[in-house]
């Protein structure tokens, strides 16, 4: 990781007023980001890329685009400290493997069945068993490390949103940019089962950790993994025909 010193030479009140007003924003990002990560993820590393992450927001800020600077700030620093993790860990090529699987066997049989597929069908359908299966939820969530960091697609978040769907990153203003995929994960998203809907909500945009949404929904921190990963599964499954899937 590089030094906080690396940017001593860009020092200035804007940084220095950034740093000052921002510094809590890093650590309740970081330590959001920390409880569904590897125990070996140390949030002082977190801390520290979202920091630059940070100091690289305040020096590429424009307010003439209309974002206020948090909006921007957040992006920036969560990017950077989602870069640090995908540098140091990766998930089992098999992890990718059964969640796109799954999402196909989600895509079948909504398809015939013209509803939300559960989680049974799913399971049966790929052979496995209910436990098999929560486990493959799960792994959709931790196994990749990150899951959707905003519902509403922004291009600031683009490398965030390309390693949670799959879009290919070497076309990143295409599919990304696009108001009609937009449309299309909202309404993806609009038409999850009220749980899955719930727990998004609860963990994106009010930010709670899984064993606050437990509380809520009566389950435990597993059980509340569990959904997370069955709503990014069956949004892949929905949003099949945008993805590239070649991960």
């Amino acid at each position: 990781m590089r030094p906080l010193a690396a940017y001593a030479t860009a020092s200035g009140i804007q940084l220095d007023q950034a740093i000052r007003d921002h510094a809590s924003l890093v650590k309740r990002i970081a330590y959001h980001l920390k409880v569904r990560l590897p125990a070996t993820v140390q949030v002082e590393d977190l801390i520290q890329a979202g920091m630059l992450g940070l100091l690289d927001a305040a020096k590429g800020f424009d307010g003439l685009q209309g974002a206020s600077f948090e909006t921007y700030a957040k992006a920036r620093v969560r990017g950077a400290m989602l870069d640090e993790v995908r540098r140091n860990a990766w998930a089992p090529r098999s992890v990718h493997r059964k969640a796109r699987a799954a999402a196909e066997a989600i895509r079948a049989i909504e398809h015939r069945e013209g509803r939300a597929a559960r989680d049974s069908e799913v399971a049966e359908a790929l052979g496995v068993s209910l436990e098999e299966y929560g486990r493959i939820q799960t792994d959709a969530v931790t196994g990749r490390l990150v899951s959707m960091d905003d519902l509403t697609i922004e291009v600031g978040e683009a490398r965030e949103q390309q390693a949670e769907l799959g879009i290919n990153p070497e076309d990143p203003l295409g599919a990304l940019e696009s108001s009609a995929f937009r449309q299309g994960l909202i309404e993806a998203i609009g038409g999850l089962p009220e749980r899955e809907k719930l727990v998004l909500a609860l963990y994106y945009d009010d930010e709670l950790n899984l064993k606050e949404i437990g509380a809520v929904l009566g389950v435990g921190e597993s059980r509340v993994c569990q959904i997370h990963g069955q709503a990014m599964i069956r949004l892949r499954a929905r949003l099949r025909d945008w993805l590239d899937v070649q991960l």
